[in-house]
């Protein structure tokens, strides 16, 4: 077998049902290599939205996803989606295309130091040598992205490694000197391709492949689980904050859901966690976290760092007794020193807290409290939705979306102030249905999480919310939802602007120099490319016009509504720094 061919017998043995790549000659046995083995090539037409799709694969299933993109251009248009994952603390591999070893350096076609650019966004960079290396090269690259605090790999394979041997050496005499008379320097070349050749080959016959390692995540100490039982205990006002790392062990999700019900101690989703307990479990709250903050007496962060999401820690009180639990030591303890840290797989520690607190306490005025605090937000958005617009009223839109979702819907967010408000209204409905990109707020995730979404979870409706700024940087991907069959339906929040920043900008600099867009026709584009798109203006055609997106979906085909909203002052103030 090739290079090609080993590589994919690796991925295959982890379980890996899907490569999203770009094509490029410098990793084409690979995708054929993939392609033979059963697993589904899925060519995209931007190099960062197969990071993006290897992402959302990685947090839907608990296997990383992995991308194979071409040497150089194909590596760098990766770096944003690489730097998203590294910052979500999503496990993915990347495989890189590059030069033949012995031209590096050399000025052939799109080579640069690869490592140098990537190695600051990944936990692991490193170029293979030999054929040989390639099988344990890769396998390690899933133990590495997974152990710890998870992110991705690059695995840097040169084109010589992965094409057959006959054909390497093909290349290779064609390099060197012909003729009769070759100088001695001409000779010199000759043995070293010739030796350099060997030693890419040498051992290629006797690969065996490594075994694929199972990597538990970091548990919490047995002192520790008893130390914050101790504190559940004895707390009048407990709350818990869940974020996207508690998601990352995906097999127990059920069984953490079950935890936090046992604990009794009413919750805050945020991030990928959304979703977890449920549209509407009495312990779940959604609105006025800050000022319940403010009141808890013991605060519990489970996978949710103290960064500008909480105001840098700010939001809770001094008081409260704090409590981290993280994979990261540094997320445990950036900005805001807690009471008790504990370096451990977020879900787990949960699990275990819940058995050995064993629900035995009741905080009924406390959850009756923010009960009531909360439904009162809720009436709020209500009547702000009900108030009349031009065009569309997003909060009513974003309301009709809710009633329409499909049990099984997975929502992803990709935007700014329509998807922001979406947030506050859209509920989903279990566990890994809701995803966003995570700490970094990269724009132009969307296509991609959405691609991954309906491959891992086909039965699914997949509901990918667009601003009209973030849908931009993706809309050429309904050619990939249309050439490979994935029925996602986007709606486009169309304001004609980027609102999210205009309502600061117009208000402190009265000036909206860059935030105007024209009202595009994302509808026809998405028609243009093989899609079906539907225009809606009307508030009386929502319900009939969400319904049809839902006929063509089921149907087969990829739809986008764009959608014309007005503008609201629902999230004024809400910029973040």
């Amino acid at each position: 077998m090739n290079g090609g061919e080993w590589i994919a017998e690796v991925l295959a043995k982890h379980g890996v049902r899907f490569l999203f790549t770009l094509c490029g000659g410098h990793i084409s046995p690979i995708l054929v290599g993939c392609k033979r083995r059963g697993i589904r090539v899925i060519d995209v037409r931007d190099e960062k939205n197969a990071v993006f799709a290897a992402d959302a694969t990685s947090r839907l299933t608990g296997i990383p996803g992995v991308a194979a993109v071409t040497a150089g251009p194909g590596v760098t248009n990766t770096i944003t989606a690489i730097k998203n994952a590294q910052l979500a603390q999503s496990p993915l591999v990347l495989l890189g295309g590059a030069t033949a070893g012995v031209l590096k350096g050399r000025g052939a076609l799109q080579d640069i130091d690869q490592l140098a650019v990537v190695r600051p966004h990944v936990k692991s960079a490193v170029s293979v040598k030999r054929v040989r290396d390639l099988p344990g090269a890769v396998n390690d690259a899933f133990a590495i992205a997974q152990e710890g605090v998870p992110g991705p790999v690059f695995v840097e394979c040169p084109i010589d490694l992965l094409y057959d041997e006959s054909l390497v050496r093909e290349w290779f005499a064609k390099s060197a000197p012909a003729g009769k008379k070759q100088s001695m320097a001409d000779r010199a070349l000759s043995w070293y391709l010739n030796r350099h050749v060997k030693r890419l080959f040498a051992g290629a016959d006797r690969i065996e492949l490594p075994a694929v390692e199972t990597i538990e995540p970091p548990l919490a100490s047995a002192a520790g689980i008893r130390t914050l039982a101790n504190r559940v205990r004895k707390a009048q006002r407990p709350l818990l904050l869940i974020g996207s790392q508690a998601l990352l062990d995906a097999p127990s999700i059920a069984r953490l859901a079950d935890a936090v019900n046992s604990l009794g101690v009413p919750a805050y989703l945020s991030g990928m966690a959304r979703g977890l307990l449920g549209p509407s479990l009495p312990l779940q709250m959604r609105h006025q976290r800050k000022k319940a903050l403010k009141d808890a007496d013991l605060v519990i962060a489970a996978g949710v760092p103290f960064d500008f999401r909480l105001n840098y820690g700010r939001d809770i009180g001094r008081g409260a007794y704090l409590v981290a639990i993280n994979r990261s030591e540094t997320d445990a303890r950036k900005n805001r020193r807690p009471d008790l840290a504990l370096i451990a797989d977020p879900s787990r520690t949960l699990q275990t807290l819940a058995a050995e607190v064993d629900g035995s306490v009741s905080r009924a005025d406390w959850i009756s409290l923010l009960r009531a605090s909360d439904d009162a937000r809720e009436n709020e958005i209500g009547n702000q939705a009900a108030q009349p617009s031009e065009l569309i009223n997003p909060l009513h839109l974003c309301m009709r979306i809710d009633a329409a979702l499909d049990e099984r819907s997975i929502l992803v967010a990709d935007g700014g102030d329509f998807v922001a408000t979406a947030s506050y209204i859209v509920r989903p409905r279990a566990p890994l249905s809701w995803l966003d990109p995570g700490a970094y707020g990269t724009l132009g995730v969307g296509a991609g999480f959405a691609l991954a979404a309906k491959l891992c979870r086909p039965e699914s409706e997949v509901w990918l919310l667009y601003g009209d700024g973030s849908v931009g940087f993706t809309l050429s991907e309904f050619d990939t939802f249309a050439r490979h069959k994935i029925p996602v339906i986007a709606v486009v929040g169309n304001d004609g602007c980027w609102a999210q920043i205009a309502r600061e900008q117009e208000e402190i600099l009265h000036d909206d120099v860059g935030c105007t867009l024209g009202r595009g026709s994302y509808d026809r584009a998405a028609e243009g490319l093989g899609a079906r798109g539907l225009l809606l203006k009307d508030p009386a055609e929502i319900d009939g016009v969400l319904a049809e997106a839902k006929r063509l979906a089921r149907d087969g085909y990829p739809v986008l509504i764009n959608a014309w909203i007005g503008r609201t002052e629902f999230r004024k103030g809400s910029i973040s720094m």
